[in-house]
């Protein structure tokens, strides 16, 4: 069964104009960053006045870019929402009558929205599992970023829904993450900073005194020269936690082009090795390690996911450069 409503959202997108991009028009630019829209659409925006570059906004679809413009856009748009079932492939950990884990690739978002009307891990779910329809959001319990790799647990059961969210909230559950962060941090730490809505874009997060409470802690799993390997854990759930609280302390993750601002160059690094640093094109961030009691037997249940081939040709990328140039004492 397909359902289909319109939604009047309001979007928030932010990009980076790479170097690749120099004198390229700005409505091209615009296709290259953001694909999911249409050229008229991106077009549209520009005349509206809906796109700023570098904070000023732009009104000339024709404009030539530079490199390393920050391209930013707020727009409300209409979206079509289908919760329809899709024959969309799902890397399933776990499954019995109960709950189902699923290690979810970069690219793929959770629920439709604006943007992503359909495609969704929603979406794949209803095919898979028909019977899911009638449990609340199809049965699922939290959520990861689009461009977030990893474990995600899905209730296959009002039963097995209402006992994990109640885990989750009462942080029962556990979720451990890998990400990879700029700059070489010290030591392990946790960050305790609220986190709310963003008073101007309204898709961003922010550290906010009125937010809710959020508590991330991380321990150095490998150091670089220019970059730290963390392992995380978080006390709290809030929408881009671990986004916001890393570029709170100044380590924001590696191709967050949302919350990292401008990509960061090591000095000296190869050109390669900057190469593979722009081209990393979504937040360094995985979702390792899940761990909850199962609803019904009430047996503790561990799961992990190795780290996507992405993110391993990153980490073997700084590791390199870091071979070479060695890492600054203390």
């Amino acid at each position: 069964m397909s359902q289909s409503q319109s939604q009047q959202q309001t979007i928030s997108l932010t990009g980076i104009v790479d170097q690749t991009q120099f004198d390229k028009r700005l409505d091209q630019v615009l296709a290259d960053l953001f694909p999911e829209y249409s050229r008229s659409k991106l077009k549209e925006w520009i005349l509206a006045g809906f796109v700023k570059v570098d904070d000023e906004v732009v009104t000339v679809a024709r404009q030539k870019m530079q490199g390393d413009e920050q391209i930013d856009i707020h727009a409300v748009i209409a979206v079509q929402v289908l919760n329809t079932p899709q024959n969309i492939e799902l890397d399933i950990v776990f499954e019995d009558e109960h709950v189902l884990v699923i290690n979810k690739p970069a690219g793929l978002v959770v629920h439709p929205g604006a943007g992503n009307a359909d495609g969704t891990v929603l979406n794949a779910l209803l095919a898979h599992h028909p019977e899911i329809e009638n449990i609340p959001r199809a049965g699922i319990v939290h959520r990861l970023d689009k461009d977030t790799t990893g474990l995600m647990v899905v209730a296959k059961t009002l039963i097995a829904q209402t006992y994990l969210v109640e885990q989750l909230q009462t942080r029962v559950m556990s979720r451990e993450y890998e990400a990879l962060v700029m700059g070489t941090m010290v030591a392990g730490g946790f960050v305790d900073e609220p986190i709310g809505r963003h008073p101007t874009k309204r898709t961003s997060m922010a550290v906010r005194a009125t937010g809710k409470e959020a508590t991330t802690h991380y321990r150095i799993k490998e150091k670089f020269r220019a970059h730290t390997h963390l392992r995380l854990k978080l006390e709290s759930g809030r929408t881009h936690q671990i986004r916001v609280h890393m570029a709170h302390i100044r380590h924001p993750l590696v191709g967050d082009q949302l919350y990292g601002g401008r990509p960061r160059m090591p000095k000296a690094a190869s050109e390669a090795f900057m190469q593979a640093l722009r081209n990393f094109k979504r937040q360094a961030l995985h979702a390792a390690q899940l761990s909850f009691a199962h609803p019904i037997t009430e047996d503790w249940l561990t799961f992990n996911a190795p780290l996507p081939d992405d993110f391993v040709q990153l980490l073997e990328d700084v590791r390199a450069d870091t071979d070479i140039h060695g890492i600054a004492e203390d």
